[in-house]
């Protein structure tokens, strides 16, 4: 009887002791990287664990609150907007925020991802209400800077850091979504009929100044042409110039030569009679109607009887 209760008390005291050092090793915890683990102690924060190898106290202390310290995305769902010009719209936007201090995480604020789909859904629609359609179509980056520094300010008691907020779609109205598919064809069809304008323009320039070019050098062509054929009619009239002058330059020549011969050979006056009536003779056979004759060749007795004696002058 005394055994059985020994060895029911051993085996209570085992169990105990296991039960024990079971939790012994859960109060024993190792913190992985970009992880905070936010302890109590007696209900009041203790500490904040980061990375490494942490143990709280049996009974005493808890683990409150895990945190991702990584940066982390909400995706929320379209939120309905109205434009400065009243057309309402749907816009899908993203936040990127990371938790910067655990403690103010964990007792700032009781759901933080609820306040920041809430914010966002406010900050959406007061800065598409100071815009209108057109604007907030074209200046997603102004709004995504305006949308960024408005949770990021509201957010900063909490120990969260927003780094950027992205709007992934802007969705209007179908009635706006028609007129602006109707207006983006009709700018298509504009930039086409200027562009096949600007290329007939170009075309007719280009042909216009390749007529123009040609006539240049047609004109040109005609202009050296003539100007070759002067030249060439110059130099021919030259060389016959030049022939000429140098043919009457070899008559006078002759001419000069005859008579220094004639002088040389100290002629008579019944030599020059002959030479005379020579000449005369010459001139008789041209084209003259009228003839001139000397004083000393009037008489015809006397020219008979000069060229008689002449004649016997020769034959002595």
């Amino acid at each position: 009887m005394n055994l059985g209760i020994l060895s029911g008390i051993g085996i209570g005291v085992a169990v105990i002791l296991l039960s024990l050092i079971i939790y012994a090793a859960t109060c024993i915890r190792i913190v992985s990287q970009a992880k905070a683990y936010v302890t109590e102690r007696f209900g009041k924060h203790h500490r904040t664990w980061h990375a490494g190898f942490h143990a709280k106290a049996p009974f005493v202390d808890r683990i409150v609150q895990v945190v991702n310290l990584r940066e982390q995305v909400l995706d929320f769902k379209p939120q309905a907007v109205i434009t400065k010009d009243n057309v309402k719209m749907g816009v899908d936007s993203a936040v990127f925020f990371q938790i910067t201090d655990p403690y103010a995480f964990t007792y700032g604020i009781q759901n933080p991802f609820l306040a920041i789909e809430n914010l966002t859904s406010t900050a959406l629609r007061n800065v598409f209400g100071e815009m209108e359609l057109d604007e907030a179509l074209t200046s997603r980056d102004m709004i995504n800077t305006k949308m960024r520094a408005v949770l990021d300010e509201a957010t900063d008691p909490w120990g969260i850091k927003v780094s950027r907020v992205e709007l992934k779609s802007i969705v209007p109205p179908n009635n706006i979504q028609e007129a602006m598919e109707k207006q983006m064809r009709a700018e298509r069809e504009r930039r086409a009929t200027i562009l096949e304008a600007e290329a007939e323009k170009a075309s007719v320039v280009l042909r216009a100044e390749g007529m123009k070019k040609s006539r240049v050098l047609e004109a040109e062509a005609d202009k050296e042409a003539a100007i070759l054929a002067a030249e060439a009619e110059k130099e021919a009239q030259i060389r016959l110039a030049e022939g000429e002058a140098e043919a009457i330059l070899k008559v006078q020549g002759a001419t000069a030569e005859g008579l220094r011969l004639l002088n040389a050979s100290h002629p008579t006056k019944e030599v020059l009679t002959i030479k005379s009536l020579e000449a005369l003779a010459q001139v008789a056979d041209g084209q003259a109607t009228k003839l001139i004759l000397p004083t000393e060749l009037q008489s015809v007795a006397s020219l008979t009887a000069t060229f008689a004696e002449t004649m016997n002058a020769v034959k002595e």
